[in-house]
């Protein structure tokens, strides 16, 4: 059996006794965990209450499982919400969606939330059969406090758990042997529309971060294990973590949990599995994650989850499978950023800065080498194809159109993961051209994500409108907590932070170091 490493080498795996400097996992945890934190909060003030999808449904489940209510109680009607006993504020919270669809309807249109009215009342949500856990976590925010201020805490609850995993994201990834591609590919992944939603109450957040999570801490537990490195205690309770909470999000994420195993597994070999299933740690962390996917299968099928699907209008199986073959580009701009209740587009500019980065990755993926690398980007992009297609396909007789781009976002991050850590065998080196190239890089991904953030921002203070009116912005019809222009100016203060954060990792030279041999020559050193 290996056995874990141990705090004594924490120190010595900052650096590497011939390359100077790389990053610390629990350094990188830390501070992206902080950054990401504080995104998700900006974006938690800056998009009004109530204006992201099905954010009322989930704010009333959420309610209702902190009180004790893991279900409600159905009508047996597919399709039609279940009904809960929540606090008054809370169960009205459907009637503040005024602006939902409507692109020119600023925010100003919804009636404050009336704290006062706390008495219990019937609430209905589409989330009413969906796992407890999540909602169980971001309700506990509504205890204690009444109106906004209760809908603002499971905001922040639910923003800083997803930064969590998404920090975890890059903790695991700066683990690699060869790191800066992985990191890169983290970077562009983490789309406007994963910030988006991670500063709203929906579990589709939580499922991004955490299927990110799980293939990249993986595939980092693999490489140590193939290394006969002792395998990060870190590492092991991220993984456990993340597998854990994935399996409880949605109730498509077992899925989506089984796909980025088998992902990270094609990433290493199955010999590299077999070997790292002899590790004591991993088993515990594998057994941890497989009990908590029995409750969550065991869920889903006798609450019967799949029955909260909204129904509409009939479509013929073959007439829908078309369809999602012929939007899956068009999914992309889903995939960056469609704002709001899918009624605010991001901006061309912003929509080309990830086409780019997104296309840029895919190709590097697609013609690695060796070519056993090529394997998983053949699984997730017939996963990020055929599992909608499908799904879309045998419902839409029962249900009609049902799919949105967001709910293919998890296994999305996944595939763009999964193509940094296809080409990490690729020649990386520090030049005065790299250097210049993720300078520019960063900046134009910083440039879109502020752009995309400022539409979200004009698209609820002004309005949309048929003429261009970002200085009408200045005489604002709705303001956010703090205004507009605080909240603006604090995402782009943390954007450059984040910036230069990764133009250090990134400009770090990239050398191979085990962490055994690194302890034995710090030892030796006067």
């Amino acid at each position: 059996m290996q056995k874990f490493i141990t705090p004594s080498l924490a120190p010595v795996l900052r650096s590497s006794p011939t390359s100077g400097r790389r990053p610390s996992p629990m350094r990188v945890l830390l501070v992206a965990w902080l950054l990401f934190g504080l995104i998700g909060s900006v974006w938690s003030f800056a998009s009004p209450l109530m204006s992201v999808p099905d954010e009322p449904a989930h704010a009333i489940k959420a309610a209702a499982v902190a009180r004790g209510q893991l279900w409600g109680t159905s009508s047996g009607v597919q399709g039609a919400p279940l009904t809960v006993q929540v606090p008054g504020y809370i169960a009205d919270l459907n009637n503040h969606v005024c602006f939902a669809q409507r692109s020119n309807v600023t925010a100003d249109c919804a009636t404050p939330i009336d704290a006062s009215d706390r008495g219990w009342r019937t609430g209905k949500t589409s989330a009413g059969n969906y796992n407890p856990v999540y909602y169980g976590i971001v309700g506990m925010g509504s205890r204690g406090l009444s109106g906004e201020a209760a809908i603002y805490a499971m905001r922040l609850i639910s923003a800083w758990m997803v930064s969590f995993f998404l920090a975890a994201i890059f903790c695991a990834a700066s683990t690699l042997r060869r790191f800066h591609r992985p990191v890169i590919a983290a970077s562009i992944a983490l789309t406007p529309a994963v910030f988006f939603l991670t500063g709203s109450i929906n579990p589709n957040a939580l499922e991004i971060a955490t299927a990110g999570a799980v293939f990249m801490s993986l595939c980092a537990i693999f490489e140590q294990s193939a290394g006969k490195i002792p395998i990060s205690k870190l590492l092991l309770v991220i993984a456990a973590l993340s597998g854990t909470l994935l399996a409880h999000t949605r109730p498509l994420s077992l899925l989506w949990l089984a796909i980025a195993a088998v992902s990270a597994v094609l990433c290493y070999g199955i010999s590299t599995l077999i070997r790292t299933l002899a590790v004591r740690g991993f088993q515990v962390a594998l057994l941890v994650v497989a009990l908590s996917s029995l409750f969550a299968l065991w869920w889903v099928v006798s609450a019967k989850s799949f029955d909260s699907l909204l129904a509409g209008a009939p479509i013929p199986a073959e007439d829908a499978a078309v369809a999602m073959l012929d939007k899956t580009v068009f999914f992309m701009v889903e995939y960056v950023g469609v704002l709001g209740w899918i009624d605010t587009l991001p901006p061309p500019a912003a929509l080309y800065t990830w086409v780019l980065g997104f296309g840029a990755m895919l190709l590097l993926a697609y013609t690695a080498r060796p070519v056993r690398g090529r394997w998983v980007m053949a699984l997730l992009t017939l996963t990020v194809i055929v599992v909608p297609t499908a799904l879309q396909a045998g419902s839409s007789e029962k249900l009609g159109w049902i799919w949105q781009g967001r709910y293919t976002l998890a296994m999305v991050v996944t595939l763009i993961l999964a193509a940094g850590v296809s080409t990490r065998f690729r020649p990386y080196r520090i030049t005065p051209w790299t250097k210049s190239m993720v300078r520019w890089g960063l900046v134009l991904g910083a440039l879109a994500h502020a752009y995309v953030f400022l539409e979200g921002l004009r698209r609820y203070t002004i309005g949309i409108q048929g003429h261009t009116n970002w200085t009408e912005m200045f005489e604002p019809v709705w303001q956010p907590p703090g205004t507009w222009q605080v909240l603006a100016l604090a995402y782009i203060l943390l954007l450059l932070v984040a910036g230069v954060g990764l133009y250090r990792v990134l400009t770090t030279p990239q050398a191979p170091y085990h962490p055994v041999e690194a302890a034995r020559a710090s030892q030796q050193r006067p």
